[in-house]
């Protein structure tokens, strides 16, 4: 009955701020190119949804490791839908990049497309790769980050597995720094029969960045091994395994 009731909820912040986030940007485009008041209608809604379950805990640590004022290539380890919600506790304004199915779920494909975000087809691996380095570069040069999975999909067992290259073409491209950010405990807010688990914490890690220089002077392959061994490592802090 409070899953039930929490959904209903859901549902009505969620019509909500969306009519609100279409009505800002229609108001706000000629000259708010961040989409900034957009963004930050979705973050209040992160908290709404976020602050009503009493014992849902969160642990979000390493925010000292942003600059605010500068754009980012965001790297996140991927373990469920509510990664996206949880990278909101970050100051920085922010685009994903996501396969082009998300954009058809009601609500949150409504969502990305008002916040700009960039869809790919994920068959045709050179067409994906060319729009994230185009709208990467034109957000970027905006001062707004990027946010990507370089796992490319969710994890089955939790673990970090192997990152493909998008990710680390584009901040090599736009020449921004990379930002690494753990999160842990984001997969078990919804339980497998979709009733909500009312205790819970979940973690959300910022890494130092790695920066824009090392990232132009790094090869892309050593690049992503070295931020999937600093981000694996990272993970079993948090779980507190011996490293």
């Amino acid at each position: 009955m409070l899953s039930l009731l929490f959904y209903i909820y859901t549902i009505i912040i969620c019509t909500v701020t969306l009519l609100l986030s279409a009505v800002a940007l229609v108001l706000t485009f000629p000259f708010d190119r961040q989409r900034r008041v957009v963004h930050e209608i979705s973050r209040a809604l992160v908290y709404m949804f976020s602050l009503v379950p009493p014992l849902w805990r969160r642990d979000v640590t390493g925010l000292e490791n942003i600059e605010r004022d500068k754009p980012y290539v965001i790297v996140i380890n991927h373990q469920s839908m509510t990664d996206i919600m949880a990278l909101y506790y970050l100051p920085l304004q922010f685009r994903w990049v996501s396969k082009r199915e998300v954009f058809r779920i009601p609500f949150f494909g409504q969502f990305l497309v008002l916040h700009g975000d960039i869809a790919i087809e994920r068959g045709n691996g050179a067409e994906a790769m060319h729009k994230v380095l185009e709208k990467g570069r034109m957000w970027t040069s905006r001062g707004v980050s990027i946010a990507m999975f370089p796992e490319g999909t969710r994890s089955k067992d939790g673990e970090i597995h192997r990152f493909k290259a998008g990710a680390f073409a584009l901040a090599k491209d736009a020449g921004v720094a990379l930002l690494p950010v753990v999160m842990d405990g984001t997969s078990t807010m919804i339980k497998p029969n979709r009733l909500f688990r009312w205790r819970n914490t979940f973690t959300v890690k910022v890494l130092p960045p790695v920066s824009a220089e090392r990232v132009a002077a790094t090869d892309q392959k050593e690049l992503a091994d070295e931020v999937r061994g600093m981000m694996t490592d990272a993970l079993n802090g948090i779980r507190g395994r011996a490293l």
